[in-house]
């Protein structure tokens, strides 16, 4: 593990920089015995964030939210009536998923709606796929197994005899080379993920004898966190054509072609996803009739929706060094440690110290902000110039929507867990979530 890159002195973000609406609420819950930490989450910020991508979309295209990037149920539920399904890679994920379609009746358009899937697609990705995972999704009725291995379609044979069920595949393809980039890469190298391009031909030929199963379409998933909307629309074209010529050469009824996620959120500061251009560019293209094109975004659709605040334990200063002593760290936030780019944060100054002790502090220095773990490691921000900060304080992350408690490791130390709140919006005016 990585510490996070020094800031090199660059200032702190405000408390102005803060929504009110989070100021207010995390002030409020100051001046309880223990030290607060933990996310609040601002749901109206995801369902904007949906709508936004759907008006770019074209009709053909399909929404379905990749789970992994927060799997909080109250947010999944708000954000479920502004896609079109779900994207799941474990049997929790799943029998989440269903739980919050089976809830969304009241909330999606009359029956007779032809331009989406009323939100209940429900696609299955991921490797490692055991027995016991793909009957789950089996019995869950899973709209589409996204395959990653030979070995995979035959056990989901097994699976799919064993339940008497006829179950609907995508080969997930690691194309031989692409031309879009990111933050991470899944795809045109060596990595654990799809099936190589050139052995596709292979495993068709496989999956034509086995009778429960039928391919019906390609999934390719190659980039995390890619910030180049006309790269990522030509990465989505390289898709299409590639799918459809493929299907083409093996008598193939080409339904569906999921394009994966990727689409970036600037963590550094950069020119964030021009998500019209992206949607002008895909206007000019045409898949084959009766062919859904998914798309998996996780991290675009909640990023902003999601801050990470902890109350200041500590604040001390050790050769030379100030460190400002959170209560949590990595095993709530290890996001920082993710990504070769400072994490930027804000202080939110707390009037209250009911404490019969000095209050430690530090003006116009700058800090390293760590946790409460017995590790270096539990560093979430390095050399960045606060105003002031004392203990007591909240030191506030922005852009903490998206793999965030998920991609924690809360067990070590075994601390009390992050807590987790939606911050109260007021009623969505939109009576028409799905378009």
């Amino acid at each position: 593990m990585d510490l996070p890159p020094s800031a090199a002195g660059r200032p702190a973000l405000t408390a102005s920089d803060l929504p009110p609406a989070v100021r207010d609420h995390l002030l409020s819950r100051t001046g309880a015995a223990e030290p607060a930490s933990g996310y609040l989450y601002d749901p109206a910020a995801a369902i904007r964030r949906a709508t936004e991508l759907r008006t770019a979309l074209p009709d053909w295209a399909r929404i379905c939210y990749a789970v992994k990037a927060n799997s909080y149920p109250p947010l999944v539920h708000a954000l479920a009536p502004y896609v079109d399904g779900f994207e799941v890679a474990s049997a929790a994920e799943a029998t989440l998923a269903r739980h919050v379609q089976a809830t969304l009746d009241g909330h999606l358009p009359s029956a007779d709606s032809t331009t989406r899937d009323d939100g209940r697609l429900m696609v299955a990705a991921g490797p490692a796929k055991t027995e016991r995972l793909l009957h789950r999704l089996v019995d869950l009725d899973v709209d589409l197994v996204n395959v990653e291995s030979a070995l995979e379609l035959h056990r989901l044979q097994v699976v799919a005899d064993r339940l008497d069920r006829r179950v609907d595949v995508a080969l997930r393809v690691n194309p031989q080379a692409v031309s879009v980039s990111g933050a991470l890469t899944m795809g045109g190298s060596a990595t654990q993920f799809g099936i190589p391009e050139a052995e596709v031909p292979n495993v068709l030929r496989l999956a034509a004898t086995l009778p429960r199963l039928r391919v019906v379409g390609f999934h390719v998933h190659v980039v995390g966190n890619n910030l180049d909307a006309a790269a990522h629309a030509a990465y989505v074209a390289w898709c299409l054509d590639w799918s459809r010529r493929t299907a083409e050469a093996y008598g193939l009824a080409l339904r569906f072609v999921d394009v994966g996620g990727g689409l970036g959120v600037p963590f550094g500061g950069e020119q964030p996803f021009d998500v019209k251009e992206f949607g002008s560019r895909l206007a000019d293209l045409a898949p084959p009739p009766d062919c859904r094109v998914l798309f998996e975004p996780g991290r675009y659709l909640v990023t902003d929706a999601g801050w990470y605040a902890a109350e200041v334990v500590d604040v001390k200063q050790t050769y030379g060094t100030w460190f400002v002593v959170l209560r949590g760290g990595i095993n709530h936030f290890q996001l920082p440690t993710s990504w070769d780019i400072p994490h930027r944060f804000a202080v939110l100054p707390v009037a209250d110290w009911p404490h019969p002790y000095p209050r430690p502090e530090v003006r116009d220095q700058p800090v390293t902000v760590v946790g409460e773990l017995c590790t270096t490691e539990d560093t979430l921000a390095r050399d960045v110039t606060v105003t002031a900060v004392r203990a007591g304080d909240q030191i506030v992350f922005p852009m903490a929507g998206s793999y965030g408690w998920e991609f924690a490791m809360p067990s070590f130390l075994s601390h009390p867990p992050a807590t987790r709140t939606l911050l109260p919006s007021p009623p969505l005016t939109s009576p028409d979530p799905l378009r």
